[in-house]
């Protein structure tokens, strides 16, 4: 039985349809018949210059010969056509000399009063409508007077009433069709419809609902192209909308407020961007060496908002209150850092069991096998459910923007899911994500995977770690996976996969800096350097992923190949010490060491020494002076994310000098292709680079740094940070229309 919600339903689509095909109706009438009248027209013309020109040699003839008997029988001959209503000559002068009787008298008295209308146009008299043209005859190539055509034209309203009684049944039948087409759409396929409606808006596919297959399989292909294009379209769009940003932290809290109404952002990592620490009595606070908190830090002083994180130093308790609330930043606080506390045996199975000796190296492909224990997961899923509590905690509306970093709180997206349904949660890997074979060796991966998905985006630096992510969800999970939106439907929800390459703050944060050539003299005096020495630069934490060993072993080669710079070039490595409480880390810095020892006793003199080995930590300021006195950076992680460490170099360079020596397993690697790009397990091909970028005029190292620094500045962290809060707030708009619509077909099916 059909519902009165199903007619009225039909009834909007069939009415509007009446209406609007009776508007076009009258609009189109008109025109039909003023192009009637215009072909019927140009073809009466035709007719009356093939006519003229068959009578005009006999009438040539007999007009000189004045036999008017035999011009008037031509002249009856000729109307025998219907269509042609008179014929008439005049001579030169416009007197009227020959005419049939049918020739129009008020047409005659025209011609001698030269009142009448101009030949060759349409005229109305009262024999009806006509039209008349004149045509010279001529003889012996001169004209000697003109011939008259008039034609009959009432055929051509009888053929216009005609065409518009077919317009008319043309347009009825149309309308029939058309309204019964629509009906039936309305009435069988309406829910259909709006479930395809509701699918699409969540980007699962066009026009599909969640639990039927496509009808049709043959469009599928079709279908697939049309979701590849309108992906390519929108980041097309995208990439066009950001070129005319300017990001920067205004540009940052106007997106918050135009796009997201002002939310408030909660950032959650396990690395707190500011650590208390007591040495002799006296609290410090400095930064931990992270590009994690070199990317995000600047983000937050933009947005605000609250940042929860593990409070590790040792004076972070008393320097926060019972809340474990902090602002900072300290001399001038922009947002509020929310402490976390674990202890040793939680800090132990979490941050050192299961998160760095479990999936930090099973993510990079580093040579180090990972280990799962039970008792390091039971503490992994117990931390990141405290970070979950304090997200709610910190939350003031059901609905609140989180921001999740990296692999410590993997199942962080799904707890916040469960407990805040509406909430916006943007994930962000800072590591690669491996490839489906490698990633099956954890042995809970399910349970990682379906927090991931509880994300509204999941971000990664590169389109290759969105494919690994894909292709892994693919192996071990039950969903649906559209490949070409980079979408994937879980539990309920969908989760954006989508690639979004980390960078830093520009402008620089240091303001006034200080010159190029005072900080190198400055470091070179430490040092005991002279004036003019070479010197190559490498910053990272202590970790064997960074690539320190190989970057040595380069330098040691390219001295033996260039012994000519043994005493004019040292390496600085500044190495922040990491996790030194993992057996891993312990034996990977005695061996770094153990190599830095080798190469000095080859290579040193009395005063001098090839590489100088630093295993402490700098404050970002102090690695700044770093940054713009050395020759060359080099960045030779064995598998990286994106490694901040040669956007900074570049970013310090503003005299456009310097040469960054890059890993081709590095995200920075595809993007900043001014760099020299090496394979760092390849150690005579770093060695060549090393020597090349030592010895490189200026000018090209001026093209090469001037082009990577546009990149930095045009692709900064706000931009990075924008670019998912642009995504955010799309997709929230759109889970709102979802909702709309689904309310709407509540109400309307009771």
């Amino acid at each position: 039985m059909v519902s009165l919600r199903s007619v009225r339903l039909s009834l909007r689509f069939v009415l509007p349809l009446g209406v609007a095909l009776v508007l076009l109706g009258y609009a189109v009438m008109p025109l039909v018949g003023g192009l009637t009248l215009r072909w019927f027209v140009r073809d009466t013309d035709m007719r009356s210059r093939l006519i003229a020109s068959a009578l005009n040699d006999p009438l040539a003839e007999l007009v000189k010969a004045g036999d008017k008997g035999r011009i008037d029988a031509l002249f009856l001959r000729a109307i025998q056509d219907k269509r042609l209503f008179a014929l008439g000559y005049c001579d030169e002068n416009g007197n009227l000399l020959y005419r049939t009787s049918t020739f129009p008298e008020s047409l005659s008295r025209s011609l001698t009063t030269a009142k009448g209308p101009e030949f060759g146009t349409l005229v109305t008299l009262p024999q009806g409508p006509l039209y008349v043209a004149d045509f010279p005859v001529e003889s012996a190539g001169q004209t000697i007077g003109s011939l008259i055509l008039v034609h009959d034209m009432s055929f051509v309203e009888r053929r216009s009433n005609e065409t518009k009684e077919y317009v008319i049944i043309l347009f009825a039948v149309l309308g029939i069709v058309v309204s019964l087409i629509t009906v039936l759409v309305a009435h069988l396929s309406w829910r259909g419809w709006m479930e395809g409606v509701r699918s699409m808006l969540r980007g699962e596919g066009i026009f599909r609902p969640f639990d039927r297959p496509a009808r049709n399989a043959e469009l599928q292909p079709l279908v697939g192209d049309l979701r590849a294009l309108l992906r390519s379209i929108d980041t097309e769009r995208r990439f066009s909308d950001d070129s005319t940003t300017t990001w920067n932290p205004d540009a940052l809290r106007r997106l918050l407020h135009q796009e997201l109404t002002g939310e408030r952002v909660i950032v959650v990592s396990n690395r707190e961007p500011y650590i208390h620490t007591k040495t002799q009595g006296m609290i410090e606070v400095h930064r931990p060496a992270s590009g994690l908190v070199t990317a995000v830090e600047p983000v937050m002083r933009a947005c605000s908002g609250i940042w929860i994180a593990h409070g590790s130093g040792n004076a972070d308790r008393e320097s926060a209150d019972r809340h474990g609330h902090v602002p900072v930043p300290p001399l001038h606080p922009d947002y509020t850092l929310r402490r976390i506390w674990l202890t040793k045996e939680e800090e132990s199975g979490y941050y050192y069991g299961f998160s760095n000796e479990g999936l930090w190296p099973l993510c990079h492909i580093a040579h180090v096998r990972p280990i799962f224990r039970n008792g390091d997961w039971e503490q992994y899923v117990a931390i990141n459910q405290r970070f979950a509590d304090a997200v709610l905690e910190e939350a003031d509306t059901d609905d609140p923007v989180v921001l999740v970093q990296d692999y410590h709180l993997a199942l962080l997206p799904g707890m916040i899911r469960a407990a805040l349904p509406k909430a916006t949660i943007i994930t962000f890997w800072h590591i690669p994500w491996p490839n489906p074979e490698s990633f099956g060796i954890c042995p809970w991966r399910v349970e990682l995977l379906r927090g991931l998905l509880g994300s509204t985006i999941l971000g990664f630096h590169t389109p290759y770690h969105c494919k690994n992510f894909l292709e892994t969800v693919d192996r071990y999970l039950e969903t649906r996976i559209e490949h070409e939106s980079s979408t994937i439907s879980h539990g309920g929800s969908l989760t954006l996969v989508e690639s979004y390459p980390i960078s830093i703050q520009w402008p620089s944060p240091w303001g006034v800096e200080p010159s190029v050539e005072s900080c190198r003299s400055e470091i070179l005096a430490s040092l005991g350097l002279p004036a003019g020495h070479l010197l190559g630069l490498g910053v990272d934490r202590l970790d064997y992923t960074k690539g320190i060993l190989e970057r040595f072993r380069a330098v040691e080669r390219m001295l033996e190949l260039h012994p000519e710079l043994v005493g004019r070039f040292t390496f600085i490595q500044i190495a922040a010490p990491s996790r030194s409480a993992l057996e891993d880390y312990q034996t990977f810095e005695a061996r770094v060491r153990n190599l830095a020892t080798r190469i000095n006793q080859k290579f040193s003199t009395d005063t001098y020494q090839p590489i100088v080995l630093k295993v402490e930590h700098h404050e970002p300021e102090a690695v700044n002076r770093y940054y713009r006195a050395a020759n060359v950076c080099m960045v030779t992680s064995l598998h990286d994310g994106m490694n901040l460490v040669a956007k900074e170099y570049v970013a310090a360079r503003d005299d456009e000098q310097g040469v960054l020596l890059l890993s081709q397993f590095t995200g920075a690697a595809h993007e900043m292709h001014e760099a020299l790009i090496v394979n760092p397990y390849h150690i005579e091909q770093t060695a060549s680079a090393l020597f090349q970028a030592l010895s490189m005029p200026e000018m090209e190292q001026r093209e090469r740094m001037r082009s990577m620094r546009a990149l930095i500045r045009d692709f900064n962290v706000y931009r990075w940070a924008g670019r998912m809060l642009l995504d955010a707030a799309r997709i929230r708009r759109r889970e709102k229309l979802t909702a709309r619509l689904n309310q709407e077909w509540t109400d309307g099916s009771r």
